[in-house]
């Protein structure tokens, strides 16, 4: 996949096929687009173009990056483009200035004049331009007058419910992993930094992997523990993720930590990924550290029955 950070010099490609959106997560609904992008592509002997925007709109558009949590990092959607065999992705800076752009002018300018679009495929109710104001219907009526064909690709459905990236976000705000999960296509997940914490896991002979994300836009799932997969040093492990304040020692900052099964390495500064496979329980304040360490090693049994069936 060719990335490109300037729509201005785009080369020119054979039959561009065209879709646009924010992806934030690359869930099931914007793979079913994807893979007709792909598809169509391949049947005319063109290549596949994805318009994306960053930073996320609504963060230029309604100022509430600390309400707002997304799904994927820019890194990860990249990633994920990727592996939905995109030719070429376009990454256009969203401004307040470009946010202004009607949907004429993004459809002359950018879609005609920059990447010449032979096909434009879009998901269910995509809009686009100033206002949102561009849709299917209207691209439909003029495609004549653009030159190029329209495809829309209808909203797709999990057990009779619409995927949408809202919707994943609810879940894991909730805890709800698993749909989240069966949302994505994937399991969820958190790439972060090892950091050295105060060693609590460590004296009650559960040590775990304190982890520092960059990214502050990232979404965390709900405060509790979870079963979950651990990457680290280019080799998975099972495990339990820990989300919340630690408040049976009155902690106030919210943490992330991984309690890895069968390992002993250090692995401070080292690059790590969690995922997400079940939500076991909410977090809890106990009275002492003795109460603390009965329940971790319940969950640490539920953990293991829960992972027994996932290989790595």
């Amino acid at each position: 996949m060719q990335i490109h950070s300037d729509v201005n010099n785009f080369p020119e490609v054979s039959y561009a096929i065209v879709t646009s959106g924010t992806f934030d997560g690359v869930h099931v609904g914007h793979q079913k687009i994807l893979e007709r992008l792909h598809e169509t592509a391949k049947e005319l002997k063109g290549e596949s173009v994805v318009i994306t925007f960053w930073p996320h709109p609504r963060y230029v558009l309604s100022n509430i990056e600390n309400e707002l949590k997304l799904l994927s990092t820019i890194d990860e959607k990249i990633e994920l483009l990727d592996k939905n065999k995109v030719d070429h992705l376009i990454i256009i800076p969203f401004t307040k200035e470009f946010s202004q752009m009607t949907s004429e002018q993004f459809i002359q300018e950018i879609l005609i004049r920059k990447i010449r679009t032979k096909k434009l495929v879009i998901g269910y109710d995509h809009r686009f331009g100033k206002n949102r104001e561009g849709s299917f219907d209207y691209l439909k009526e003029n495609e004549v007058k653009y030159g190029f064909a329209i495809e829309e690709i209808p909203e797709e459905d999990v057990h009779n419910i619409a995927v949408s990236s809202t919707k994943i976000r609810n879940a894991l705000l909730g805890g709800e992993v698993e749909i989240a999960n069966e949302f994505l296509g994937r399991y969820y997940s958190l790439r972060g930094t090892v950091m050295e914490g105060d060693k609590i896991g460590r004296k009650l002979g559960y040590p775990t992997a304190n982890i520092y994300l960059k990214e502050n836009y990232k979404l965390i799932p709900g405060d509790g523990i979870y079963a979950g997969l651990i990457s680290v040093k280019n080799k998975k492990y099972k495990g339990l993720i820990y989300i919340g304040e630690r408040p049976t020692i009155e902690g106030t900052k919210r943490n992330i930590e991984a309690f890895i099964f069968d390992f002993k390495e250090n692995i401070y500064g080292e690059s790590i990924e969690v995922s997400f496979i079940k939500f076991i329980r909410g977090d809890m304040k106990f009275d002492n550290l003795e109460e603390l360490k009965i329940q971790i090693k319940k969950d640490e049994e539920s953990g293991h029955v829960i992972l027994d069936s996932i290989s790595l």
